[in-house]
């Protein structure tokens, strides 16, 4: 393999990628590799698969529905670890008092 020639590709099919980060997708392969599967690479790393005939790039509807997606997903999980929180105050017993007196009108003023 020439490796001037193989550069020179990678080189060229990344300047035809439009975005810093795009979605490719993967190509069967003798090693196991699955078919179809969507991921966001960077521009670099998505020319190299290509070059090495990994995966391809997903098209613009693919790819939009696949950020959505992951978006999503990401919102979801956030919501899962906010709601899992717990918090709690451990107050004294005078500031307990102190507060039961606010609530009653009253204050030590």
């Amino acid at each position: 393999m020439d490796l001037k020639v193989y550069y020179r590709k990678l080189r060229q099919i990344e300047q035809e990628m439009p975005e810093e980060f795009v979605v490719v997708k993967s190509l069967a392969t003798p090693d196991g590799g699955i078919s179809g599967r969507l991921t966001e690479v960077a521009r670099f790393l998505a020319a190299k698969m290509a070059a090495d005939g990994l995966a391809v790039l997903a098209e613009k509807a693919e790819a939009a529905l696949f950020r959505e997606r992951v978006a999503e997903e990401q919102k979801q999980e956030e919501q899962k670890r906010a709601s899992a929180k717990v918090q709690f105050t451990m107050l004294t017993e005078s500031d307990l008092r102190a507060l039961q007196q606010q609530g009653r009108g009253g204050s030590k003023e």
